[in-house]
């Protein structure tokens, strides 16, 4: 039996796309319908046969949909929820892929009516690409996705959104959204403000100094350029969604790092190597994991 008769995503880029494909893939719905503010995107959802029909009209892109999937920045879930709240008929479950809780259910939740289940979301996989044509059926495959939902949320509303992650591929998780940001302050936030920071000071002195620092990017500063290609509206809003949290975490590194700082001068090779070595023990344990 199909678990939705009509599944709507707000938003059709990576995430949405490969959400779409999977959908698809796994026969999760009869219908899927795309709602982009983009031409063009709604377009290419179309001439790639990911949904069965696409529209800028996000009112009419949730009419009648059992499930519609928020896949839109963090800072444009208001937007979006003032926009469709109206028109979701009752019974309607909304869902999000946002990389931050706290905010979204603050941002969502006042524009749904109480006969509208509402169950966050966050599918922890991505690459740096985006539009349409970046996405891909197995992106969820192995990966985590978290859900964030109050205690008023319906169980079976739950049930419905977790039995489409996993058959989607994702392991499900049910966590508390204030864990939820702070854990992803760790994980993804930061190590994006790092790749930003890092990449941007590289640029700087290419261009003071002639270097050769691009043209002879070793694997490391490679793996940086790669996440700082990521979607910058997307991290923009991230930061400024989860900032206590990141600039928590932010502090944290900057006394670490202070005190790298001091074993380098001194010379002080066991630390250096007790740290590093600590280091590698969490690259492993991450290998084991099956998450990388």
């Amino acid at each position: 039996m199909t678990p939705f008769n009509q599944v709507t995503i707000i938003g059709i880029g990576l995430i949405g796309s490969s959400l779409a494909r999977a959908i698809r893939r796994e026969k999760l719905a009869k219908v899927i319908v795309a709602g982009d503010l983009s031409k063009a995107h709604c377009a290419q959802a179309k001439k790639l046969k990911l949904v069965d029909s696409a529209t800028t009209n996000l009112k009419t892109a949730v009419k009648d949909a059992d499930l519609v999937i928020l896949a839109v920045p963090v800072g444009a879930c208001a937007d979006v929820a003032k926009i469709i709240g109206p028109a979701l008929k009752d019974g309607a479950i909304v869902t999000d892929v946002g990389s931050v809780k706290q905010a979204v259910i603050k941002a969502v939740s006042p524009h749904l009516s109480k006969k509208v289940h509402f169950v966050p979301g966050h599918p922890i996989a991505g690459t740096e690409h985006s539009g349409p044509a970046a996405g891909f059926a197995d992106l969820f495959k192995g990966r985590w996705t978290i859900l964030t939902p109050d205690k008023q949320c319906k169980p079976t509303a739950v049930k419905k959104v977790a039995d489409l992650w996993k058959r989607c591929g994702s392991k499900v998780e049910i966590m508390d959204a204030k864990r939820h940001d702070h854990v992803l302050a760790i994980t993804s936030h930061l190590p994006h403000l790092i790749a930003f920071t890092i990449v941007g000071t590289a640029a700087d002195l290419e261009s003071d100094t002639k270097s050769d620092v691009i043209k002879y990017s070793a694997g490391g500063f490679r793996d940086f350029t790669r996440i700082a290609g990521s979607d910058p509206t997307m991290w923009r809003d991230i930061f400024l969604h989860n900032r206590e949290a990141v600039l928590d975490i932010a502090q944290r590194l900057t006394e670490d790092l202070t005190a790298l700082q001091r074993a380098i001068r001194r010379g002080e090779s066991n630390t250096l190597f007790d740290r590093f070595t600590h280091a590698r023990g969490v690259r492993k344990s991450v290998i084991d994991a099956k998450q990388a």
